[in-house]
């Protein structure tokens, strides 16, 4: 195995030539395409069906996936009219799921910009106590004016603002997590003392953003502190995940794009102070899976045969700040769309769409189909040995350290990698066939933190 001469640092590559890939199943009502629910196989009310969410847990716990991952944003995703849209609030549904399964992770978005750290910092603590050492975070600012709106604000606040609040916030989260020593209940039953107040330790934290006074009403969990997920790739948002991530879900289209991608943010934990290598980057993955490559091939045309295009048009019109009239169907985007620079919300993700649709000459009609599937992930449609071959490229040239596997129908994409793919990837010894452990921080091969008032030496 050889480097690769476009990886742009090539060290953080070699460092671990022999680690193991991490894969979550990131779940989404029926799936992921927006036309899946459309399907013969689809129940379109399965997005509030807790037993639909059992299933697929159970079955990416078969495939020891790493972890369940839940998006969420504080409103309604679109229009109605276009796709299942309901998202029952990920912590309460992760919390049935931990019942249901024993060993995989459990990450749920919530929002820096909608929350109050003291409440959020308890309900992850919270799940990681009721799952056993399986909760994660995935970290958002939430970049949608409606979830601005519902919360009495008339605008999105600015996009540095949002993460100079989720900085301040993750702080004091810590500090939350951190308030009780691991040793705080004594339970002396002859002496009458449950707990030893000195060991205690209320965060009493001002910072620009947020302020909180007292101790979390929780004890330390099992992890220490839950597994701390992020997903922006603009400027901010990188600097941030280099500061607070244990893993990174990311939006990448082409190899150069995330060997590109993975070295800088590697490059910016390590200026951070950080070990690199403690630091997963996890591209979306969007598998498309047939037995033969023409069975895959028309369960992607049929998918996107089923896309409503009006609703389409609509969604990429306000993404791009051109009116729904420009975007003619069979023509390429027109000239007069916005800069990164204009945009406040999504900055990352609107960068790779135009790249991509630049780049690939597509026409509305063909990035509508793209986006269908994958809102700009990566789109894969093979065999299962071809959805491996994927992955294992990017693994192995230093682009990603596993993937956020986003099955574009549910359960049947689920079921068909787990059955199909993970075996192909077991084989060749890039994933684990047991799990090692039974927290998600065993899974990612990272260490139980420290509370930082026994590093200090309070007592």
């Amino acid at each position: 195995m050889t480097p690769p001469s476009t990886a742009p640092n090539w060290r953080y590559w070699r460092r671990s030539v022999n680690r193991k890939l991490h894969l979550n199943a990131f779940l989404s009502s029926v799936g992921h395409h927006e036309a899946a629910w459309r399907l013969d196989e689809s129940d379109p009310f399965a997005d509030t069906d807790i037993e639909h969410y059992k299933h697929l847990a159970r079955v990416a716990e078969r495939g020891k996936m790493d972890s369940l991952f839940l998006a969420d944003q504080p409103g309604l995703w679109t229009d109605i009219g276009r796709r299942p849209t309901c998202a029952l609030e990920p912590t309460l549904l992760l919390t049935v799921l931990a019942g249901a399964t024993e060993r995989i992770g459990l990450i749920a978005t919530a929002s820096t910009t909608y929350n109050e750290p003291f409440n959020l910092a308890r309900r992850f603590a919270s799940l990681d106590h009721i799952s056993g050492g399986r909760a994660g975070w995935n970290i958002v600012t939430t970049a949608t004016v409606g979830a601005a709106r519902n919360f009495g604000l008339d605008e999105l606040p600015g996009h540095r603002v949002r993460y100079a609040r989720a900085d301040d916030f993750v702080e004091v989260s810590r500090k939350l997590w951190d308030s009780w020593q691991d040793d705080t209940i004594v339970a002396d039953k002859e002496n009458g003392v449950w707990g030893d107040n000195s060991r205690l330790h209320p965060p009493e934290h001002e910072g620009p953003y947020v302020k909180v006074a007292g101790a979390l009403n929780v004890p330390r969990c099992p992890q220490g502190h839950p597994l701390l997920v992020q997903a922006g790739s603009s400027e901010d948002g990188r600097d941030f995940a280099a500061r607070h991530a244990d893993a990174v879900f990311t939006v990448q289209q082409t190899l150069t794009d995330a060997q590109a991608f993975y070295a800088d943010m590697k490059a910016r934990a390590a200026a951070f102070g950080r070990d690199p290598d403690t630091v997963k980057i996890l591209p979306g993955i969007v598998p498309t899976i047939g037995r033969t490559q023409a069975e895959a091939d028309a369960l992607d045309a049929e998918l996107d045969r089923l896309i409503r295009p009006e609703y389409a048009i609509e969604q990429l019109s306000g993404m791009l700040k051109v009116a729904p009239e420009d975007l003619r169907l069979d023509e390429e985007l027109p000239d007069h769309i916005a800069t990164e620079d204009q945009v406040e919300g999504g900055k990352s993700r609107f960068t790779v769409i135009v790249e991509m649709a630049r780049r690939e000459k597509l026409t509305v009609r063909g990035l509508i189909g793209r986006l269908g599937g994958g809102r700009g992930h990566l789109t894969v449609a093979g065999t299962p040995t071809r959805i491996a071959d994927v992955i294992t490229e990017w693994f192995t040239a230093g682009a990603a350290d596993g993937f956020n596997v986003m099955p574009p129908v549910l359960p049947s994409g689920l079921e068909s990698f787990v059955d199909d793919v993970v075996p192909v990837l077991q084989q060749r010894g890039l994933f684990r066939t047991e799990y090692a452990g039974r927290t998600v921080r065993d899974h990612y091969g990272l260490a139980r933190p420290a509370n930082r008032y026994e590093l200090s030496g309070i007592r």
